[in-house]
């Protein structure tokens, strides 16, 4: 467990939003929708604040193969060295696409180093965790959709210091229930990845290094 984030405490049973946040590496926004579809258990204070129980906080995180603990090579961005490799997260669901980027920035950015979710709850928790300078984000993904994520994502302050590629086999007016998620930010059709990811990419990696 990383010495920077809190242990759920051995005393208790049942932990607050807040409390749950801040030992996955989530935003608290994140946790509620997860609780709203039954990905954590929780029941309500007369109060009608929620309270998630340990047994459910442990489950989720022995599914997600424990996640929710950062790599102890992976940094949050505020505490890597400058010379560190850019940090990219790919968040995609088809094995396909994961090893056809993968090859592609093996081939053409191999100082990147890629991390990789395939669902976009986990692809939340790993945001907390490693802060990349570019994200990759498919639209359609299981426990929580492209455009969502993304809208969860910009109420995070840290996300201002990252750069955000939308991928997606959506095109014309499939794109439309999305828009509000879309605006300003690149989008690639997939039959397309090969030809527009790179560029985007490189002009991403350079709006999110830091300026002397």
């Amino acid at each position: 467990m990383s010495q920077n984030r809190p242990l759920l405490d051995p005393n208790k049973n049942d932990f607050s939003t807040m409390e749950v946040a801040q030992v996955l590496g989530m935003a608290v926004r994140s946790v509620q929708l997860m609780v709203d579809r039954e990905e954590l258990k929780a029941w309500k204070t007369p109060g009608g604040h929620r309270r998630i129980s340990r047994a459910s906080i442990e489950a989720f995180m022995a599914r997600r193969g424990g996640v929710a603990e950062p790599s102890p090579a992976v940094l949050p961005r505020s505490t890597r060295p400058a010379s560190a490799a850019p940090q990219v997260l790919l968040i995609e669901d088809s094995t396909h696409y994961q090893k056809l980027i993968a090859l592609l920035l093996n081939q053409q950015f191999p100082e990147i180093q890629l991390h990789t979710a395939s669902d976009g709850i986990v692809g939340l928790t790993m945001y907390g965790q490693i802060q990349p300078q570019v994200l990759i984000v498919d639209i359609l993904l299981p426990g929580i959709d492209g455009a969502t994520l993304i809208t969860s994502l910009r109420t995070q302050p840290q996300f201002a210091r990252s750069r955000l590629i939308v991928v997606t086999s959506l095109e014309g007016d499939q794109l439309a229930p999305y828009a509000f998620a879309l605006a300003g930010l690149p989008v690639i059709h997939k039959p397309r990845l090969v030809t527009e990811l790179p560029a985007l990419l490189r002009a991403a990696l350079v709006e999110a290094s830091p300026h002397p």
